[in-house]
């Protein structure tokens, strides 16, 4: 993967479980969010994996110049909208899944207000509006408290104790739509993710372009998890089939935990670029365990050892980068 197409057409690639799951579901697919970081991919992944057997409903603001443009061309129904609008969400189409990606996440700090606004009232509204629908709603694993490193990270029973307005705000999604799937017996299936990784944004990108500037590396957050982008989409549409009321819970992340200092030095070596770091490795940090995941869905098709690579090269010939730094070093919760 050295270009934008081929990284495009790697992410949008279905597995056989994709589309023998999909074949076995009823009904349109929406995608709520699609004009964000994963929803162009996730689209196109869907697109793929059903082969016009169903529409694919792609809704957004579409800021993006040409995505919509695209996306239709490829096959999707195009809705642009604002889903943040009562008016725009009543008039969506009655479809029978829905995947909702729509969420805040920085600019936390001063604007509390709206991110609690986009994180939690907004899901109960879209819960709501879709009460008959299956949904499967992206969360994050940032709901969960730190953890020790040893501890091979939190499980779906760990009880959740979120750090900081954006991790709050991220359980209030979860506990309101858990309420309407309560209230209306709606299906829904709850995605915690962390985190996912392409050669244009994620962990490793962070890493890489630290390393490739010659800035030091700190590794208080010692340990960290990552997951092909690819496989977090694909996890997220087969979600569809296993949501239920009570809401289904799940971990979605790679099964190793990588070492930041070891990353780094990983990615250094193929840049040919030697790291520093600063700090100590904590004995604790934001960690999933998402087991229950690999059994239902196999394991992700590309490992960390062959993304560090992809990443590394990807960055050292100035490939295009989204600029949306994960802020995975942070420990206070502030994003």
């Amino acid at each position: 993967m050295r270009t934008v197409a081929e990284l495009e057409e790697r992410l949008a690639r279905p597995s056989d479980g994709l589309v023998d799951d999909l074949a076995r579901l009823d009904g349109d697919i929406m995608i709520l969010g699609a004009g964000g970081k994963l929803g162009p991919s996730l689209v196109r992944l869907a697109l793929n994996a059903t082969k016009g057997s169903r529409r694919v409903v792609a809704v957004s603001r579409f800021s993006e110049p040409g995505l919509a443009e695209d996306l239709a061309r490829e096959g999707a129904t195009v809705v642009s909208a604002d889903v943040a609008d009562e008016q725009a969400l009543r008039d969506l189409p009655d479809v029978e899944n829905v995947v909702f990606l729509v969420g805040a996440k920085f600019g936390t700090q001063g604007a509390e207000h709206a991110t609690w606004f986009t994180n939690s009232y907004l899901p109960g509204r879209v819960a709501d509006r879709f009460r008959d629908s299956r949904i499967a709603a992206l969360s994050t694993g940032n709901v969960y408290p730190l953890v020790p490193v040893t501890s091979g990270g939190a499980t779906e029973e760990t009880p959740a104790d979120p750090m900081g307005e954006y991790a709050m705000s991220c359980l209030g999604r979860e506990r309101v739509m858990s309420h309407f799937s309560e209230k209306y017996g709606t299906r829904l299936a709850l995605i915690r993710l962390n985190y996912a990784v392409e050669m244009r944004y994620g962990v490793l990108v962070d890493l890489a372009q630290k390393v490739h500037a010659g800035e030091p590396i700190d590794v208080s957050t010692g340990m960290a998890n990552v997951v092909w982008q690819g496989y977090a989409n694909e996890v997220t549409l087969r979600a569809l089939l296993h949501a239920q009321a009570p809401p289904f819970t799940l971990n979605l992340t790679g099964p190793e935990l990588i070492s930041v200092r070891q990353a780094a030095t990983d990615l250094g070596r193929v840049m040919g670029k030697e790291p520093s770091f600063v700090g100590e490795e904590a004995n604790t940090a934001l960690l999933s365990n998402a087991a229950r995941c690999h059994r239902l869905f196999g394991y992700p098709e590309l490992a960390p050892a062959e993304l560090i690579e992809l990443t590394a090269r990807w960055v050292a010939d100035g490939g295009p980068l989204l600029g949306k730094p994960t802020k995975f070093e942070r420990r206070d919760g502030r994003f």
